[in-house]
């Protein structure tokens, strides 16, 4: 196939834009080559500029768990265009979205609406700091958060270091407030709570990091946070901005059964339109503007084309939940067939999976944190990527980013990924 297309459009690009993308991870520099650009895309299938079909695995990282431009979701948006798309006034679709999530979410009594994950995040962390006086956040080393400033920190040299900054332009003085530990370590969680528990405004967690790609919870990690932060009146907040709604018909927390204070939100709950929220019990939420000290706003907030989205696809899976019983199937169906896959290759590779999402690793030892995640060989990940892309399998262009299924991925599509699995993991 020939991409010459979007490799002229790149070129372009980049006399406009930083790198030529306007998020990091679609340059495709880890992979060694240039960017697909996209013209269109329908169920499981995204088509470039010049033409090609692939299967897609990225689902615009996430969202798109019924598949690209389902007519309910096309449909709710060509409506809500009609009445224009922005209002900066409160609209019926924000009460009823919210209303949704409440009403499916344990625990959240209140939900606020953002524009992206990153000002969930953001807006979280601020919350727990304005409900608790305190000023020291816990982050698990490999987890993301978005961009903001608090949480682009990595770790030091100990778990009970404090972070440093991990991009220029974030403030010394603001990163030392940042506590990272090793994710699933449940000591290094204790151990940090016992020497400055009293101080810990909120601990964040992506309960299913997918972010150094697809690594679970270890047992009792997420249940030992949830106990501390309930000795020591911390707030403790679920990262759901990819697993909400995905992973489950509750998200994380509901497979998992936890009760965080706070859970941020994103991804599914737009419907492949910008959007976020965060939300949790009434007593933490009123403490922020208008009601409470804690100041956050946003012009576009309740976009009501993104509310018309997001309400469209939620209220989709709520009256057809066999289709987490499907995503579960093609799930495990793909995840053994690339471990075949691999076998077949004599290829050393753990594959992580949590429902609709999976990683493919390539290393001999289980991937449980940061650490086990970088052991996997990232040279033979761009080998595979490329292999996989040239037979028409659009993967994430990042060894440390998940593969998503969606409700319009079908056999015949897993059983062509798979096959291309077992000839791409023979040429790597």
């Amino acid at each position: 196939m020939t991409t010459e297309k979007s490799k002229h459009a790149f070129s372009e690009a980049k006399k406009y834009i930083p790198g030529g993308v306007n998020s990091p991870v679609r340059a495709f520099a880890s992979v060694g080559t240039y960017p697909l650009f996209i013209a269109r895309a329908e169920g499981s299938r995204i088509c470039d500029i010049d033409g090609n079909e692939y299967i897609d695995y990225v689902g615009s990282w996430g969202p798109m768990l019924l598949g690209h431009a389902h007519p309910r979701v096309v449909e709710a948006i060509q409506k809500a265009a009609v009445n224009s798309s922005s209002f900066g006034a409160p609209c019926l679709d924000e009460t009823r979205l919210a209303k949704h999530i409440c009403d499916t979410v344990s625990g959240v009594d209140v939900v606020r609406m953002v524009n992206s994950g990153t000002e969930a995040t953001m807006s979280a962390i601020r919350l727990a700091r304005g409900f608790t006086g305190r000023e020291i956040i816990v982050k698990f080393e490999g987890c993301y958060h978005g961009h903001s400033d608090s949480l682009l920190i990595k770790a030091g040299s100990g778990a009970l270091t404090f972070g440093s900054a991990s991009s220029a332009g974030v403030v010394a003085d603001l990163a030392k407030y940042t506590l990272v530990l090793p994710y699933n370590d449940i000591t290094a969680v204790k151990a940090a709570f016992g020497k400055m528990g009293e101080q810990i405004a909120g601990v964040i967690v992506e309960p299913v990091a997918g972010n150094m790609g697809v690594v679970p919870p270890a047992d009792g990690f997420l249940r030992t946070i949830e106990s501390l932060c309930r000795e020591y009146k911390s707030i403790f907040i679920a990262d759901e901005v990819m697993t909400g709604f995905r992973v489950s018909p509750s998200g994380a927390v509901g497979l998992y059964g936890i009760n965080p204070d706070i859970i941020t939100f994103g991804k599914i709950i737009g419907g492949g339109l910008p959007v976020g929220a965060y939300g949790g019990r009434r007593e933490i939420m009123e403490y922020i503007s208008p009601t409470g000290p804690v100041y956050q706003a946003g012009t576009l907030s309740g976009n009501p084309l993104a509310m018309a989205a997001g309400l469209a696809q939620m209220t989709e899976l709520t009256e057809n939940p066999e289709i987490y019983e499907k995503l579960e199937e093609n799930g495990k169906y793909l995840e053994n067939g690339l471990s075949e896959a691999a076998k077949s290759a004599a290829v050393s590779a753990h594959i992580n999976r949590v429902g609709s999402m999976l990683s493919v690793f390539f290393t001999d030892k289980p991937v449980t944190d940061f650490n086990s995640a970088c052991s996997s060989d990232a040279e033979k990940f761009k080998r595979y990527f490329n292999a996989m892309l040239n037979r028409g399998i659009y993967l994430a262009p990042s060894q440390f980013e998940a593969v998503f299924l969606s409700a319009a991925h079908t056999r015949e599509d897993l059983d062509k990924t798979i096959n291309a699995a077992f000839e791409a993991m023979k040429e790597i």
